[in-house]
């Protein structure tokens, strides 16, 4: 069985060096990965001026409180800013992403790629008769 190697912690403690774990996806984010996130970035980021919310409420298909509440939990990350406002004499609310909302959910995205990547490599690998199993673990995969 190969070595793995290891690294430290800032509490010293040993971890996985990045090669060791080739599919941990560190880079998949929490706040982003849940579905309806995905939807509202998505939407978002084809938006650059933003959304009124009942225009992401129909695209996404969510109910005013999950996506009042999806869009708290984007804004506290820092990742949408919302804007109150009105059309006409009617209260409206846009939604858009900040500057580094977009550069994170683009960083979250090429992970994205790297994951379907592997997956479609992974599943080429398994379906190609050899006689030989070709093993990634251990092996560094280029950042």
């Amino acid at each position: 069985m190969p070595k793995i190697e290891t690294g430290k912690t800032k509490s010293d403690e040993p971890v996985a060096a990045p090669f060791a774990a080739p599919f941990a996806y560190d880079g998949l984010d929490r706040v982003i990965h849940e579905k309806a996130r995905l939807g509202l970035l998505t939407s978002l980021i084809a938006h650059p001026k933003g959304l009124a919310f009942a225009d992401l409420k129909q695209l996404c298909g969510l109910t005013d409180g999950n996506l009042s509440r999806h869009l708290q939990v984007l804004q506290e990350a820092g990742l949408v800013e919302i804007r109150k406002g009105y059309e006409g004499n009617r209260p409206q609310t846009t939604c858009g992403l900040t500057a580094a909302g977009r550069r994170r959910f683009l960083d979250y995205l090429a992970v994205l790629e790297r994951v379907v990547r592997d997956a479609a490599e992974a599943a080429r690998d398994a379906d190609a008769p050899s006689e030989k199993p070709t093993a990634r673990v251990g092996r560094p995969r280029p950042a």
